[in-house]
């Protein structure tokens, strides 16, 4: 079992920044070694993907963020962060964190981000 919490969500202007925290706890053992993921939701939108870290931290990124935001973890804490610049409105959404063992989804609760013009 892994439980994920969120956090560092919040209200910051266009071309603002914010850092989200994804922290994992319970009885897996190997969750440092899991890929993490976070996505987003925009208000009314589906559900998409933003960037990938692997075990190996290897990263991805959906290519409308590409360089502006940065995936990263420490495995002594187990929290994976999205550093998130150069904000805009369209960046507005609950963001999620993930990660899989298997055919198990495992999600936190989700974190507001909300970019005003």
């Amino acid at each position: 079992q892994v439980q994920l919490v969120e956090s560092g969500g919040g209200l910051v202007q266009a071309g603002g920044s914010l850092r989200l925290s994804c922290v994992a706890s319970g009885s897996e053992l190997n969750v440092n070694f899991m890929t993490m993921f976070w996505y987003r939701q925009p208000p009314g939108k589906q559900r998409e993907w933003v960037a990938t870290i692997t075990g190996g931290s290897a990263t991805n990124y959906l290519d409308s963020v590409k360089g502006r935001f940065t995936i990263s973890r420490d495995k002594a804490e187990r929290t994976t962060y999205l550093q998130m610049n150069s904000l805009k409105p369209e960046d507005t959404a609950v963001y999620y964190c993930s990660t899989n063992r298997g055919s198990t989804e495992y999600w936190g609760q989700g974190t507001q981000v909300t970019v005003s013009s």
